[in-house]
């Protein structure tokens, strides 16, 4: 099989309510066997998804279904959420690169696969070609797991075959495939990236000689949730989630964020404790708790008081839990009436 990826250069710049099928189809041919890749930002300007730059932290908090995971960064929170849309991936989607117009951010359709097949439909009938012999992929960037640097993926797909199962069929060796399903859709997406590139004003490529993957797909069934979905949320979220404090909350914001570039020893003590002491209320009476706090370099020693002793007890071990969201490693001595903790970065 060869396939050949095409720029489709000589495009506008979009704007709300412009014919983005019409444009395509007049600059592009596009035969059967081909699958069209558009970038989302065009979508989101010609369906007028856009908001003032002002209201950006407004629009990713509108577009989030949960926060994964959040850092402190030098304009504010920085966090990677499950977005309306469907993907995981950095602010929601709200991108303000590229947006064609100066001081507006520009955000992603909530439906994107509906939004392939409006433009689906569009282009068959700009092209006249029955859409059963091409396909639309919608794509966008983002960051991955494990992985440095961005890379293109499918987050809206029509006629187009979005995973290839091959479990139960047999390798060249004879070995029976038991996990093996192709992301092929985020491949295409990928693939077409190198001739559309970033900057470069390209937003649309053609793959040309696609036909093995034309056919019935969703981007959605590409989004890894519920039980199959072992990194539901960061290291850091999952022990400040335990501890009551979910990812996102105003509790978490209260208590304070690691920094993307990391934090100062002591930041990383007062944040592990303001953790361990977050709604003890739920415990007893929490102003009966004392806690005192020395930080010297890089060891703090902390030494909780309370005449309740089961209190007393509780804050202990949360603190226990709550180093770890921190990297802190504490050694711990209990005594009537108190409890002493000497903390020390692990790494």
């Amino acid at each position: 099989m060869t396939v050949v990826i095409d720029p489709v250069t000589g495009l506008p710049e979009f704007g709300a309510g412009d014919d983005l099928a019409a444009a395509i189809a007049a600059h592009a041919s596009v035969a059967a066997g081909d699958i069209v890749v558009v970038t989302s930002k065009v979508i989101s300007k010609v369906q007028g998804l856009r908001r003032p730059a002002t209201e950006r932290e407004l629009a990713i908090a509108e577009h989030t279904k949960r926060v994964v995971a959040e850092r402190a960064g030098a304009h504010g929170p920085t966090r990677v959420v499950e977005a309306v849309a469907g993907p995981v991936m950095a602010a929601a989607g709200v991108d303000a690169s590229s947006t064609g117009e100066t001081g507006t951010v520009l955000l992603l359709p909530a439906d994107p696969d509906h939004a392939a097949r409006e433009l689906h439909t569009a282009l068959a009938s700009a092209l006249d070609l029955a859409p059963d012999r091409f396909g639309v992929i919608i794509s966008d960037t983002a960051g991955r797991p494990w992985r440095h640097g961005l890379s293109d993926f499918a987050i809206g797909a029509s006629g187009v075959r979005t995973l290839l199962d091959h479990r139960g069929e047999t390798d060249e060796d004879g070995h029976t495939l038991a996990v093996t399903v192709r992301a092929v859709a985020d491949e295409l997406a990928a693939a077409a990236d190198l001739v559309k590139g970033k900057g470069a004003g390209v937003p649309v490529a053609i793959v040309r000689g696609a036909q093995a993957w034309l056919g019935p797909g969703s981007a959605r069934e590409l989004v890894r949730s519920g039980p199959s979905d072992w990194f539901a949320l960061g290291p850091v979220e999952a022990v400040r989630g335990a501890l009551g404090v979910a990812p996102g909350s105003p509790a978490s914001e209260r208590i304070g964020l690691p920094s993307l570039g990391g934090s100062p020893f002591a930041e990383r003590v007062t944040r592990a404790l303001d953790l361990a002491l977050a709604d003890l209320d739920a415990w007893g009476d929490a102003q009966a708790l004392g806690a005192d706090v020395e930080i010297a370099a890089e060891v703090a020693h902390i030494a909780l008081t309370c005449p309740d002793e089961y209190l007393l007890g509780v804050a202990a071990a949360r603190l226990a839990v709550a180093e770890a969201a921190e990297d802190l490693h504490g050694k711990h001595d209990r005594h009537p009436g108190g409890h002493r903790v000497t903390l020390r970065p692990r790494s």
